[in-house]
């Protein structure tokens, strides 16, 4: 039987290890079973070369979808790539690896699923309508990926802990858009942020792709931050505490924020990935059934909360 591997922190208490068998059987795939490989979040190099080296020798091995270890991964590993596609090269980092007639190929899949994430909740004119700007919290694959997709269209703040994710974006959106006002801060102190959030304009667009809430506990704002008035607010996760996500929805009606969690973040990925692991092209009503299929596992917003 062949393997898709997913490669992340708790990949058990993830929705996909329930749902790949309906997926497939769905998409006319067959014999192939999901394997989850849990790894610490910065592992040590050794650890990512040992199972990438595996995916690459192993027949059985159709590839695999990457989460949380997506830079990483692609720094401990990049020898061992017979391909690395533009989009890896660009971003750094690697969502997605495919096998393609006996060679490895490394690509950053997060660029096609976050536009398609966004543009499903955000109108193309937002910030022409709004003086709206954008704050993401982490700098990490997800959030190149969703930074690019915005560069350009509004004033953009990235807040991370480490300075040397936020060189690397920087340099990636140099590269890209020179021109486009970006400000990068390096912080990991909750009340620095609440004070971000204070100075955002009325309709601005918050983002949480920090990891906080699934990966590791707690929230990147305090309980006291105050949203942006008739702001976007997306936590890029889907399951975990959510701890950000809760604070949102508990200024949702007060603040006129709409809010949004990361379920479709999560079936874009999953099916931009397989899309390239095994070379298909999944139609708009075939992923309206992935999606149909998964919404069981679907975890409800809390209302109010």
């Amino acid at each position: 039987m062949e393997r898709l591997s997913f490669v992340g922190v708790t990949t058990g208490q993830s929705a996909a290890t329930r749902l790949f068998p309906a997926w497939a059987k769905e998409l006319g795939l067959r014999d192939v079973r999901l394997v989850g490989h849990d790894l610490p979040i910065h592992a040590p190099r050794e650890e990512y070369r040992s199972l990438v080296g595996r995916i690459k020798t192993d027949e059985h091995e159709r590839g695999a979808l990457i989460t949380t270890h997506k830079i990483d991964l692609f720094e401990a590993c990049r020898d061992l790539f017979d391909q690395i596609d533009e989009s890896s090269l660009l971003c750094g980092e690697t969502s997605c690896l495919s096998k393609r007639d006996g060679m490895l190929c490394a690509r950053a899949t997060d660029l096609v699923s976050a536009s398609r994430s966004l543009d499903e909740f955000l109108p193309v004119d937002h910030f022409q309508k709004t003086a709206g700007e954008v704050l993401c919290l982490g700098a990490g694959g997800s959030a190149i990926a969703i930074t690019l997709h915005l560069l350009g269209r509004t004033r953009i703040t990235v807040v991370n802990r480490s300075q040397g994710r936020l060189d690397a974006m920087r340099a990636i959106h140099a590269s890209v858009n020179a021109l486009a006002e970006v400000a990068y801060i390096r912080n990991a102190d909750p009340l620095l942020n609440d004070e971000l959030m204070g100075d955002l304009p009325a309709g601005s667009l918050l983002i949480n792709a920090t990891g906080m809430g699934k990966d590791t506990p707690g929230s990147p704002v305090s309980n006291a931050a105050l949203f942006p008035a008739n702001g976007i607010v997306w936590e890029v996760n889907y399951r975990g505490e959510l701890q950000f996500l809760r604070q949102a929805l508990g200024q949702r009606v007060e603040r006129g924020l709409r809010v949004h969690d990361g379920w479709r973040y999560f079936i874009h990925g999953w099916a931009t990935v397989i899309e390239e692991v095994f070379d298909l092209h999944i139609q708009e009503d075939q992923l309206s059934r992935l999606a149909a299929l998964s919404e069981g596992e679907r975890r409800q917003l809390p209302a109010g909360a």
